[in-house]
Order: structure tokens, then sequence, then C-alpha cells
């Protein structure tokens, strides 16, 4: 009983801060528009496609996926723009309204849940993925029944994808980096895939009026200065 009201508690402190977050005036940093996040978000697609590419395979039509803290949808719109079917797509999320919002901005047929990944079958999706996720999730006992879960959704031969920071944010306390060891030792997985990208954010902000061979340079040069990564893998058959 303790443990469940630890875990309780631990989601009900990660919607207090997204809902104290998301409409905020933090959110201007992020707007599509900026050159610095257009970089990002770029980055983020190319990295994105050649893993799926060489994982989960260039058919995406047949493929089920679960997107855990799936916001407003973004993924799973990208996935259905590269072939994904919507009926075989599902996006769980904690705020109800983060899926008021991703429902008419998505198409008909992907299934929508209001609550914890505990909840969906065992071993019903191909490609589980989480974005920027597991770093909001600061109590270690939760982050692991987290990872648990999205193993235990995943089928075997399957794939998880996560996009997290790999850098604490010093302003930020609500979030605490993922590190690569934590991910191996969640996921016992035979095959896996890691690539660093995108320039920490206050660098990337210094130089957006800049072109944006100067930042892709500064990126390709200096890992050290990326302050994320995209990892996935494979369970075993």
């Amino acid at each position: 009983m303790t443990a469940q009201l630890d875990h309780q508690a631990e989601q009900d402190r990660i919607a207090s801060v997204y809902r104290g977050w998301h409409g905020g005036a933090a959110l201007a940093r992020y707007a599509w528009h900026r050159p610095d996040i257009v970089y990002q978000h770029a980055m983020r697609t190319r990295v994105l496609s050649r893993m799926l590419a060489s994982t989960v395979g260039t058919d995406l039509g047949k493929i089920r996926t679960v997107d855990v803290g799936c916001g407003t949808g973004g993924f799973l719109r990208q996935l259905i723009d590269w072939g994904a079917t919507p009926a075989n797509l599902a996006g769980t999320e904690l705020q109800e309204d983060r899926l008021d919002l991703a429902r008419p901005r998505s198409a008909p047929g992907i299934h929508w849940h209001c609550g914890a990944l505990s909840t969906l079958p065992t071993a019903s999706a191909d490609l589980v993925s989480a974005h920027t996720v597991i770093s909001s999730v600061i109590d270690p006992e939760v982050r692991q029944q987290l990872a648990a879960d999205m193993w235990r959704v995943l089928k075997p031969g399957g794939w998880c994808l996560v996009f997290d920071f790999r850098y604490n944010n010093p302003r930020n306390p609500h979030v605490r980096k993922v590190m690569r060891k934590e991910l191996d030792a969640y996921w016992p997985g035979h095959r896996q895939q890691y690539q660093t990208l995108l320039l920490a954010p206050p660098v990337a902000r210094a130089l957006a009026a800049l072109p944006a061979l100067v930042t892709e340079s500064l990126a390709a040069l200096a890992p050290p200065l990326r302050s994320h990564f995209m990892y996935m893998v494979q369970k075993e058959r």
C-alpha cells in the first residue's frame, strides 16, 4: 500500500508541475516558429526516421504503437505522416486537458487513454515510445515501474524508443537526467541504438540568429554540448 501511495504522489506531482507549466510564459521559448526550435525539430526528425527505418522497418502501416505521455499527440501525427495506420496507434496521458487538445488535431481512429500505462494489455505493441517523459519522473522506484510497464506492453521482438535529457537542468528541479546505464538496466534487450543530439538549449538560443550550418557544425564537432539522446532497444523474441 505504501508503494502505491508513493507512486500516486509522484504522478500527482508530475501532473501539478505540467499544469503550471503548460500555457505559461515559459512556452514562448518553445514556439514552433523560433529558429532554434525549427532546427531542433529537423534534427530530431532526421535521427528518428533513421532509427525507425533500421529497427521497426520502413513500412509503418502495420506497426502497433503506444506513445507514453503523448501530450497533444505530435509524435503519433508524425507516424501517420510516415504511413502509420491511426487505428494501430495509442497515446497515454496523465492530463485530460492534453488529450482534449490532441483529439481534434489528430486523425480519427487513434486510441487515447488518460491514466497509467499499467492498465494497458500485455504484449500489445510493436513500438512503445516515451519522449521527455522518464526525465519528468524523479522518484527512482516510479521510474523503474514505468520502464517495467513499457516492457510489459511491448511484444517480443518489439522496440522501446526513448528521447530525453542527458544532463540535469540546474534551473529546473522538476526533471532529472536519464543515463545510458539506467536504460540498459531497465530493459535487457539484445539490440540497442543510442545517439546524442541537439545543442543544449542555452547554446542553441544564443546561436539562433546565425546560419544553420554554424549550429550543425558545432553539434557535430562538440558531442558534450549535445543535451539530448535517442535510444532504442529490442525485446528478445
